[in-house]
């Protein structure tokens, strides 16, 4: 289709419109490209903004940024910094059967979906692919995802470059994350950079083929607000390992939902990215709790109540187990829950406790005492 056709198709499309307005926004389009694209190329943008469909793929031998590429380009290269890579999967689709892999890279422009194909998903499958090289990726094309959002797909005559001694330097996360307070029903996919607040800990579920399932809910948090984050199935065994309060981390590809509640949380996924930066344990003194605060505290146990059962509102018998820590600038009584009790059977007076994850909560008599909760964590060192 000629660049007259693809004219007289948009018109035909949109009779409003008049020649020279689609001239117009043709001249708008190439200053945004800054001359990289042709009249044809663009044109093609425009008709499919406009709604009208364009089936020949087009061709573009150059490195784009990725704000510059649209749906139906045809041998694309881009450059770019590697910070997610997904495990790559196999398919088998009864006459078509294979592997693929997931990319996400950074440039000026934004963070970018790669999809590898084949070939080309066995180099993530060696490790070669990390987190933070440059690379080049060439003749690839490029297709909108289920979202609407472009993504860029490499197959059998595609190529992938490695810089091993890049003199360009790429934006982090941050510069396209997303602020907490921002988010809408508009959002489908976010990116986010803050600290976990709080871990709320993970639990099992069966899922709709009788197969187990998994989950586990985490506060996150940033400058301008606080969201609940909900982990699903393979993403929770590693995040149980790392995730701690206080530990920062980036979030890239999350599935905003609404809830019927009200508010939002996010979704993570198999196909979102979750980069956990180590954290040095803060620890608090005891006579420094504050109520609502969720806090790492350590001591030596004083004393230990029995073991009681109680009934919560729920008409839920549970087992509870209360003691006493002492550090050197007091003392708090400590409340341990349900399958945390048997963790602490063995618990003797003088063992040295630390707490992970404990909330400060006021209690009998208005006295301030550490409450567990299935994110909490000891570590005993008996005497």
């Amino acid at each position: 289709m000629i660049i007259q056709e693809i004219i007289a198709a948009i018109l035909a499309r949109h009779p409003e419109l008049s020649e020279q307005q689609i001239q117009e926004i043709l001249i708008q389009e190439k200053e945004r490209s800054g001359g990289l694209l042709g009249d044809e190329t663009l044109l093609r943008l425009i008709a499919a903004r406009q709604g009208v469909e364009v089936t020949k793929q087009m061709e573009f031998s150059g490195t784009l940024s990725s704000g510059r590429l649209f749906s139906g380009l045809n041998d694309v290269s881009v450059e770019g910094k590697i910070v997610a890579v997904f495990p790559a999967r196999s398919f088998n689709g009864g006459e078509k059967s294979g592997k693929f892999a997931n990319l996400m890279i950074i440039d000026e422009d934004s963070i970018l979906r790669i999809v590898l194909w084949n070939d080309k998903a066995e180099i993530v499958e060696n490790g070669e692919l990390q987190t933070g090289q440059i690379v080049r990726l060439l003749h690839g094309y490029t297709k909108n995802d289920r979202y609407g959002k472009v993504e860029l797909h490499l197959g059998g005559k595609s190529r992938i470059e490695i810089n091993e001694n890049p003199q360009i330097s790429y934006p982090g996360v941050e510069k396209f994350a997303s602020k907490i307070g921002e988010i809408t029903n508009t959002f489908n996919n976010v990116h986010l950079v803050g600290m976990v607040k709080e871990v709320l800990g993970s639990k099992t579920f069966t899922k709709g083929d009788g197969t187990e399932g998994k989950l586990m809910r985490f506060t996150f948090v940033d400058d301008s607000a606080e969201i609940t984050v909900v982990a699903w199935n393979g993403k929770v065994d590693a995040l149980e390992r790392q995730l701690k309060p206080k530990a920062c981390l980036y979030l890239i590809n999350g599935k905003v939902k609404e809830k019927e509640s009200g508010g939002f949380e996010v979704h993570v996924d198999s196909t979102s990215f979750v980069q956990v930066q180590p954290v040095t344990l803060q620890m608090i003194k005891l006579a420094d709790l504050k109520e609502g605060d969720v806090v790492n505290v350590e001591g030596d146990v004083s004393n230990i109540d029995p073991v009681k059962e109680v009934t919560t509102g729920k008409g839920e018998q549970i087992k509870l187990l209360t003691f006493e820590l002492e550090d050197e600038t007091g003392s708090v009584r400590v409340s341990a829950w349900r399958n945390q009790v048997e963790q602490l059977s063995n618990l003797k007076l003088g063992d040295e406790v630390t707490i992970e994850n404990g909330f400060v909560k006021k209690g009998y008599g208005n006295k301030l005492e550490i409450s567990t909760r299935s994110g909490t964590q000891f570590i005993v060192k008996t005497i």
